[in-house]
């Protein structure tokens, strides 16, 4: 093997193993004592975990250990698999994301815009219903690939190819595809970052006024304070994801794009790579950002 084909496999499996191990550890640690003390947010983030470890098991793994070995060994069927699991993880990935943003928006402005009112996304039905349809459009963009992925017939590794029936079906079924699965979610988790800034910067006036008129009341101010942080904290970490996500698969979807009118090995790399980098780093945000970087369940 090459140097370079050992630094790509390299960097596949750091991406892999982190991967796994943070997305793993956020769904552990999102996991409550009972099912009664299950909330929105921590279904949103096991559900996050789930399509991550979809793609880092399913997808990144068997690509990492091919490139280490020289060889694709998971057969000429697992083409559909492979492709399957990735759009299937990807897409519901994406609506992941979207979803824990609008929460914390909508948590945000409860607290600080309603003084702390409940908000429609702390309905646990009403959260499990968005997931499901998020997992439904999944499947429905995910299921074709069973039967357009076909092997190139050689023992290389670029050996999974997608044939539709004609070019139109393709750029149709990708024009849907980018406009439902990527283009529609991305606005909305950008509409829902640029809102979550707002009012953490309107949060932080407040605060600071509230403090300056009421520097008598220490101890009522104090708790005040420490609630506000811990959503302040959350809220950040919701901003990072988002803009670590909207750098991604803003290129992502840029490389899918010129893919789709031109077959290039370097943009189809570049795919996985963005891909993977995102389900690399993410769940140690989230796990940063609610106090769970830690491995306290395991005591």
């Amino acid at each position: 093997m090459l140097v370079e084909d050992w630094v790509d496999s390299s960097i596949r499996a750091f991406f892999c193993v982190t991967g796994i191990t943070g997305n793993f550890w956020l769904g552990l640690r999102s996991l409550p004592k009972s099912k009664s003390q299950m909330r929105p947010n921590d279904l949103l983030f096991i559900n996050l975990a789930v399509s991550n470890l979809i793609t880092n098991c399913l997808v990144d793994l068997p690509d990492t250990l091919a490139q280490f070995v020289n060889n694709w060994f998971m057969g000429r069927n697992y083409c559909g698999v492979l492709q399957f699991s990735s759009d299937l993880s990807e897409t519901s990935s994406i609506f992941s994301t979207m979803f824990i943003s609008m929460y914390w928006h909508q948590k945000l402005v409860g607290s600080v815009r309603r003084g702390g009112a409940p908000v429609q996304m702390d309905n646990l039905r009403l959260v499990t219903v968005f997931l499901a349809g998020s997992w439904s459009v999944a499947l429905m963009f995910s299921v074709p690939h069973f039967f357009i992925a076909e092997h190139n017939g050689n023992e290389s590794l670029e050996v999974c190819e997608e044939r539709f029936p004609t070019l139109a079906d393709k750029r149709t079924y990708d024009a849907l595809y980018l406009l439902l699965a990527n283009v529609a979610p991305l606005v909305g988790i950008t509409y829902a970052s640029v809102q979550i800034v707002l009012v953490l910067m309107q949060s932080q006036k407040r605060v600071m006024d509230h403090s300056n008129h009421n520097s008598g009341t220490q101890a009522t101010a104090t708790k005040s304070k420490a609630v506000s942080h811990s959503q302040t904290r959350a809220a950040k970490s919701v901003v990072a994801v988002a803009s670590i996500f909207i750098i991604c698969w803003f290129s992502h979807l840029v490389l899918r794009i010129y893919s789709s009118f031109r077959n290039s090995i370097l943009a189809v790399k570049l795919t996985n790579f963005i891909g993977a980098s995102y389900t690399c780093f993410v769940p140690y945000v989230y796990l940063h950002g609610v106090k769970k970087l830690d491995c306290s369940c395991c005591w």
